[in-house]
């Protein structure tokens, strides 16, 4: 069964961190284009980072605080989110792209065929 779970998420006061997990089952996370997507109240859903064979992208808004990696070892996906403001507040999503090893269509959720059940974030100021 393909599955994902996030963990990770709480609330931290704005320049704070978290560090957000993605346990993979039924694919291996090495071979797959995946992603962390986030969706606030009212928002539409926005891709946050995707990593895959042709590199890693990040949204503009997160640049430069948040990290995305795989951890091979552990079949994980994780987001580090550093220096963490008030407009990072929204529910975060792990997705992967199934049969996609590059992520040919760049933060867009297109090719995203799997979701995790979320998990939240709450910054304050």
């Amino acid at each position: 069964q393909v599955q994902l779970v996030e963990s990770g998420g709480g609330s931290v006061q704005a320049g704070g961190s978290l560090r957000l997990s993605c346990a993979a089952s039924g694919y291996t996370v090495s071979d797959t284009c995946m992603g962390w997507f986030r969706q606030a109240p009212g928002k539409e859903r926005e891709g946050v980072a995707i990593t895959g064979r042709g590199g890693i992208t990040y949204a503009d808004s997160v640049k430069g605080r948040f990290i995305i990696s795989k951890e091979n070892a552990k079949n994980t996906l994780s987001l580090q989110m550093n220096s963490l403001k008030p407009e990072d507040t929204a529910m975060y999503y792990c997705a992967a792209a199934r049969g996609w090893t590059w992520c040919s269509s760049g933060l867009s959720a297109r090719i995203f065929s799997v979701w995790g059940q979320g998990t939240q974030v709450t910054v304050s100021s």
